[in-house]
């Protein structure tokens, strides 16, 4: 069984291997001379007088060194990147900010100030170029209200991402009681050009949740974010200057389609859902498994995603009985956190499989590929039929460490974590399930 555990992380990696920044950034943009062209646009760079740079995520290093090979040398471009990594080879007339993630830090707050004081002063002769990938929500902060503090805001961040809300729910929410989210970038600019750049971990056609959308219209209203936060009770949850902020009816709606502030920006997105699937797909049949693609389980608790995976898997196998078989899965599941344990929801999707998977011929895999999987130094987790026996033979119980929320823990102790280190990306998490005949 371990070399089911073992093609399972080899199709992880190859996948991962497959999203390359700098490559898709040449792929979908292109430079003749001073012009820049992109899917449904072109931009002739010696129209402005300046070039700011935004460049935020946790793919932002990545991006900006990137669009800095795109870009004629000799253009001069200022800006900043706010990442949770610090970089190693920084850009001239670039600043650089050690932000936080998944609550936003001291940095996260001077990167917001430092963007909206850059944005302040551009104009019709303005090229602001926005890199936005995963993991900017906290990466880049600010709140609306004044009066409210950064430990207010990590506390807002922290019962966000711990409340079981879907991705689209939490920034639904943020989106409204941030001064940086939800189209408020794009307005902060102004009158400039404005392209944002994109590497998604959102759903296709839900781009304007990535990162909170700093720079896209916003679809959702407040009567939106105030349902959730009634239907998953954040309110008594906030802080006090939050609560009040919210009593006074102070929260103000976020810039709408169609708004000026949108009349000259473009969007492109670099890397998506289907540059993870595809990759995927094609290395799980290469290894020689008959592989099938299902996205069904996004947004879905962990058990119930695990449950209806397997029998999927399952089913395949049942259709190709001699065959060795593979089911790609990507998307973010939910996994509200029940303990102080370490882990994330990649880890706590394996370890839901643990029990079903016992004595089974069946590897199940499950990793982001940002390489961070919650608040572990992991990826995610990988697991097999075998796994519940050495488990249980070290006197570790499954489901006490799921309660825990300690799922990193459990895969550590039987070398099953994965650990990559950050990887400078961020599409959707990987899922990979393979079962012999």
């Amino acid at each position: 069984m371990a070399n089911l555990k073992q093609l399972a992380r080899r199709i992880f990696q190859e996948a991962l291997s497959a999203i390359d920044i700098r490559a898709a950034m040449q792929r979908k943009l292109y430079r003749e001379g001073p012009l820049l062209h992109g899917e449904g646009f072109k931009l002739d760079l010696r129209t402005f007088d300046k070039v700011r740079v935004v460049s935020i995520g946790k793919a932002a290093h990545a991006m900006v060194r990137g669009l800095s090979l795109l870009l004629p040398q000799g253009l001069p471009f200022e800006g900043l990147v706010s990442s949770s990594t610090a970089p190693e080879n920084p850009l001239p007339g670039i600043r650089y900010f050690l932000a936080g993630h998944p609550v936003p830090n001291e940095e996260s707050w001077r990167a917001a100030q430092s963007i909206l004081s850059l944005l302040k002063n551009c104009d019709e002769r303005t090229l602001v170029i926005f890199l936005v990938s995963g993991g900017g929500s906290a990466l880049v902060e600010l709140p609306l209200d004044p009066a409210q503090t950064l430990a207010d805001v990590q506390q807002l961040h922290h019962v966000l991402v711990t409340c079981g809300a879907p991705i689209d729910a939490m920034n639904t929410v943020r989106k409204h009681l941030s001064a940086v989210k939800g189209g408020r970038l794009a307005a902060a600019a102004g009158r400039a050009t404005k392209l944002t750049l994109a590497v998604s971990d959102v759903p296709a056609g839900h781009e304007s949740a990535l990162a909170s959308g700093p720079t896209l219209p916003d679809p959702t209203t407040v009567s939106d974010a105030e349902k959730i936060i009634r239907d998953f009770s954040l309110r008594e949850k906030f802080p006090a200057r939050l609560r009040q902020w919210l009593d006074d009816r102070k929260m103000p709606e976020t810039p709408k389609p169609g708004e000026p502030v949108f009349a000259n920006a473009q969007f492109q997105l670099l890397l998506g859902m289907d540059d993870l699937f595809h990759p995927a797909h094609r290395a799980a049949e290469a290894e020689g498994c008959v592989t099938i693609c299902d996205n069904a389980t996004d947004d879905w608790e962990v058990a119930k995603a695990a449950e209806y995976l397997l029998a999927q898997l399952d089913d395949l196998r049942q259709i190709h009985p001699r065959r060795r078989v593979a089911l790609i899965a990507d998307g973010e599941v939910s996994s509200p956190v029940t303990g102080k344990g370490i882990g994330g929801r990649n880890a706590a999707f394996v370890l839901a499989c643990v029990e079903k998977i016992a004595d089974r011929q069946v590897a199940v895999l499950s990793a982001g590929t940002d390489g961070i999987d919650g608040n572990s130094i992991a990826a995610g987790a990988v697991a097999d039929g075998e796994t519940l026996m050495r488990a249980r033979a070290l006197g570790m119980n499954p489901r006490e460490f799921f309660q825990r929320s300690d799922s990193y823990t459990f895969f550590a102790k039987l070398d099953d974590a994965l650990l990559t280190g950050p990887t400078e990306n961020n599409l959707r998490d990987l899922r990979v399930l393979i079962a012999e005949p």
